[in-house]
């Protein structure tokens, strides 16, 4: 019995081995185009990747989590290679330099640099050259859409002093964040995800200021080119104007059970002729619209919506003991008189797209209330919690007084830029400002590798004080560093089935083996490709494509990395093509297209700039 099982035992191995071997010989044979099925399967992949990046909701880190597995249960790649990205080197950097941010934000090195730096110039052309330098200057070292997003309040402020329409200086404010970051290593995600595999690639590490020249050349064009199309930056009125507008906003309140003019007519109750605004509807219990007169009665739960002046119609609240309306309230005890006023920006990709605030449970979870609702400036005639909500709309929203507006739930669907926190300037604000210094001073002269001046500078920053262990863990960002890690995968699966060998040597066949026109391809495309996607799948995806293209031509691929680099975060065209541009999107008051009219020629612009000074600064060699 013992050898007889022995010998079923070795056959069914040698039947798994001629089946592994059989599935191998299927999966490795190339059937079409002259690629074999692993390589269609990460085709297939990236391409899902795309269309549901750009036509779902769905996390960003989710969709990149799920195709590792797709690489890895597929066996396109085994564990180690699915799992490298986790242990990438540019990776880990990425993970610390969000310690270092944390410690320069909480220090107030920003909020110091924002009030000496733009001044009161008297001109367009100067007010864009005074905002956009010191923004590209802080992206090179710090996250863009931090340095936007303490920006955008400034800038609105700003704009009203100089006389200037805030839509004319947020898209300038988005671009030069985008430009700044391409002139350090440090500065933006696709240029360390490049150099990292670099890096692994050939065992050399590029400096930190490799893209200073070339990101510098395309930031002065960029400057100049916004000043000469400022015709094409639209004049939009900033949404917030809506709020101070006599007749821009509604504002939806409720009569509590326990109203002493319950009973009365909304005449006598002086609740119909308002100081700053018009009663234009009624409901009842019922939420039917009531044809609005002065001899209304008024009942308990009553909602009344006015049009008028923001300010002045919320002192019904004190004076006649109004509430706003999100539930019905029986006495005024139950709210709470510290709720303070804070205004909001519908994200891209929230799920309140598309849905009304009185048909959600939004409120509730958040303990929010909402109170108007404006559109790129203009008041949407409807009652407040029955708009249906779009990408950019300004809500203003009754908030707790100690809201912590950090929270996932809170962050993936509004942005908030009120700050309750001032952070005092003081020495640590100078300590902070130092750590940074000389991590990247020592970075560049390769004094030690960045990933260990990062380290450094993170520890130095929490020794010193400029941060707390709590603010550090906070600033991480851990779905950003899934979508890097992500990324280094996606780039090793099209790198290892030969789909970048196979697209370089078609590039190669459409253009010819002029490096600089192979160059102008790639890169044009790649500017393409970011408009859509995110700009570090989009350095991830088109390296080993570069990289082979410029090995075929046998020239070294260094300079066409660096090219590579600025192309993939120049992306000017849509709104969705940077979350800085998100950013500005609701502020702004801006429409989809409005990106479209400059930004079409900008990426024109910035690619022709980007192409000949790198051919400048890094002349074209042959591999040895």
């Amino acid at each position: 019995m013992a050898f007889s099982s022995v010998l079923i035992k070795f056959a069914s191995e040698i039947e798994q081995s001629i089946i592994v071997e059989f599935v191998n010989y299927i999966m490795e044979t190339e059937f079409f185009l002259g690629l074999n099925l692993y390589a269609w399967i990460t085709i297939v992949t990236v391409l899902g990747m795309f269309t549901t990046l750009l036509f779902t909701k769905l996390r960003v880190d989710t969709v990149f989590l799920a195709a590792i597995g797709i690489f890895l249960v597929t066996g396109v790649l085994d564990t180690k290679e699915a799992l490298s990205g986790f242990s990438s080197s540019s990776v880990v950097v990425i993970g610390v330099l969000f310690v270092v941010v944390a410690g320069l934000t909480h220090t107030g090195v920003l909020q110091w640099i924002v009030r000496h730096l733009l001044g009161e110039p008297n001109s367009y052309g100067k007010a864009v050259v005074r905002l956009m330098l010191p923004v590209a200057g802080l992206s090179s070292f710090l996250s863009n859409t931090t340095v936007v997003a303490m920006f955008v309040g400034i800038v609105k402020m700003w704009s009203k002093k100089l006389g200037i329409s805030p839509s004319k200086l947020l898209i300038p404010l988005s671009y030069a964040s985008g430009m700044g970051g391409v002139c350090t290593l440090i500065g933006t995600p696709p240029n360390l995800i490049i150099s990292g595999l670099y890096a692994d690639k050939t065992g050399t590490a590029m400096n930190v200021l490799a893209t200073t020249i070339p990101g510098l050349f395309c930031l002065g064009v960029g400057v100049l080119s916004v000043i000469a199309m400022r015709r094409l930056l639209p004049d939009r009125k900033a949404p917030e104007s809506a709020f101070e507008a006599t007749t821009e906003y509604t504002v939806e309140l409720l009569v509590p059970s326990d109203n002493k003019y319950i009973g009365e007519t909304l005449g006598d109750a002086g609740l119909f002729h308002v100081k700053g605004g018009s009663l234009i509807e009624i409901y009842h219990f019922d939420d039917v619209p009531l044809p609005v007169t002065e001899d209304e009665y008024i009942m308990g739960g009553d909602h009344l919506v006015y049009a008028g002046q923001i300010d002045e119609i919320l002192e019904l609240k004190n004076s006649h003991g109004l509430v706003s309306a999100d539930h019905h309230v029986f006495s005024m005890s139950e709210v709470d008189r510290n709720r303070q006023l804070r205004t909001a920006y519908v994200n891209f990709g929230s799920s309140l797209i598309g849905t009304t605030i009185g048909g959600s449970t939004f409120e509730k979870e958040n303990n929010l209330t909402l109170v108007a609702v404006a559109r790129r400036g203009e008041r949407i005639k409807e009652t407040p919690r029955q708009v249906v909500l779009q990408a950019g709309d300004t809500l203003l929203l009754e908030c707790p007084p100690r809201l912590n507006v950090n929270t996932n739930r809170l962050t993936s669907q509004l942005h908030f830029f009120e700050s309750d926190q001032v952070v005092d300037i003081s020495s640590k604000t100078l300590i902070s400002a130092v750590v940074m210094i000389t991590m990247v001073v020592l970075s560049a002269l390769n004094v030690m590798p960045l990933l260990h001046c990062a380290f450094i500078a993170a520890a130095a920053m929490l020794l010193l004080r400029c941060c707390n262990m709590e603010q550090a863990m906070k600033a991480i960002n851990w779905e950003i560093l899934m979508v890097f890690a992500g990324s280094v995968v996606i780039g090793l699966a099209i790198q290892k089935t030969g789909i970048a060998e196979r697209l370089a040597l078609g590039i190669l066949d459409v253009c010819g083996t002029n490096p600089i026109v192979v160059m102008t391809a790639i890169c044009l495309v790649g500017t393409f490709i970011t408009e859509f996607v995110s700009n570090t799948a989009a350095g991830a995806i088109f390296f080993p494509i570069m990289y082979e293209a410029a090995e075929k031509l046998g020239y070294e691929p260094y300079p066409f990395l660096i090219a590579l680099m600025v192309s993939v975060s120049s992306s000017f065209a849509t709104p969705i093509g940077s979350p800085t541009h998100m950013l500005v999107y609701g502020p702004g008051g801006y429409r989809f297209s409005d990106f479209m009219r400059i930004g079409l020629l900008m990426n024109l612009i910035i690619l022709a700039a980007n192409i000949f000074i790198v051919n400048v600064v890094y002349p074209l060699t042959p591999l040895n």
